[in-house]
């Protein structure tokens, strides 16, 4: 029965966070449209495919056992991150792909590090335990970027910029992998996805509070998809 629970959060959590991962489409078909990255940051979708990298590599079964879910879904958010960077690449003005170029540069650098290391350096208990710290380190502040769309919904009293089902699918994905990580007795699963529980929790309070306030548009879709590109493990 515990492995039928893990299992089924765990399909759970696959399903919510791709929706997440597919979430910035709205930007990019903007920015392949316009020809231009006008405003937008890079930076988000680099993180998130250090994240991806990161908990793809982690939720293998050499480095940490029953996580393959885990791997699965963060190696399809590798694969979509992938391809905004390069979309990004392509459109972005010369000094701003400078910027991206030498951020993925490091980003892979790191990736390379923990790989190196887990494998040549480390076994077992101690490679999980380093390949979790470094997940969760950067699952939590991929996390923390959220927290200055809600500080704009406070400030302006309006929901414009944090849409419903986006703010929904945080908590839902969220949850799947915090209750997937305490039943598999995974602190590394759970207590970064207990970030994202809670953060979906509070989106959806201020979402009751101001939703008669909501605007349209593409913004609010775009500045939550570029927040959300991180969401298991």
């Amino acid at each position: 029965m515990k492995n039928v629970a893990h299992f089924t959060f765990g399909i759970f959590g696959n399903i919510s966070a791709l929706f997440l991962f597919l979430a910035p489409l709205i930007t990019f078909r903007r920015i392949m449209k316009n020809k231009s990255t006008e405003q937008f940051s890079g930076v988000p979708y680099v993180m998130t495919l250090l994240n991806c990298l990161l908990s793809t590599w982690y939720g293998l079964p050499f480095v940490s056992p029953n996580n393959l879910l885990v791997s699965t879904i963060n190696g399809t958010g590798a694969v979509i991150e992938s391809i905004y960077v390069l979309i990004f690449l392509i459109f972005a003005p010369k000094k701003e792909k400078g910027k991206i170029l030498a951020l993925l540069t490091l980003v892979l650098a790191v990736f390379a590090a923990v790989v190196l290391i887990s494998l040549l350096a480390l076994h077992s208990h101690t490679r999980k335990l380093f390949c979790g710290l470094a997940s969760t380190i950067f699952s939590i502040i991929m996390y923390a970027s959220p927290l200055t769309i809600i500080r704009l919904v406070i400030k302006t009293k309006s929901v414009e910029f944090m849409p419903f089902f986006l703010s929904l699918f945080v908590f839902l994905c969220g949850t799947s992998w915090f209750v997937f990580g305490l039943i598999g007795k995974d602190p590394f699963v759970a207590i970064q996805n207990g970030f994202g529980c809670g953060l979906g929790i509070v989106q959806l309070i201020l979402y009751a509070i101001y939703h008669k306030n909501k605007g349209a548009g593409d913004v609010g879709s775009i500045e939550v998809g570029k927040m959300n590109g991180k969401v298991a493990n």
